[in-house]
């Protein structure tokens, strides 16, 4: 009988630096490898000084960005807004977005996608070069 697992330590969880950002070190807490999670995946994120997400999008995926710490810039659509510990944005499936780390200080941030993106390369659009 398989042992399911439904409680993870985030110091449990292997780091890893995602494609398209930058001075970022990302931990899936929830997902399918940790959990067995299929249709949500959530990542804890710690950001640099000045660093952070280039502009992309997920066709298909909307995703949640809940500040921890830090100080972040989100821009999606033409809209930006500051964010600081406690504030959340919401990236629409297929809308292009930045977000930027404008504290001193590293950000944390929990992101939340629905469905799973699992760092998948047909899962992120770049604008055109």
């Amino acid at each position: 009988m398989t042992h399911k697992r439904y409680f993870v330590r985030l110091d449990d969880v292997p780091g890893y630096h995602p494609d398209n950002h930058h001075g970022t070190l990302n931990r899936r807490l929830i997902g399918r490898e940790t959990v067995g999670a299929e249709r949500l995946e959530v990542l804890h994120g710690t950001i640099e000084k000045g660093k952070g997400a280039l502009p992309h999008a997920h066709p298909d995926i909307e995703q949640v960005c809940y500040l921890l710490d830090g100080v972040a810039l989100a821009e999606v659509d033409g809209q930006r807004c500051e964010l600081r510990p406690g504030d959340c944005c919401y990236f629409p499936a297929g809308m292009m977005h930045t977000f930027t780390v404008v504290s001193e200080e590293p950000v944390r941030v929990l992101v939340i996608y629905s469905p799973p993106y699992e760092e998948s390369p047909d899962r992120v659009i770049r604008p055109a070069p």
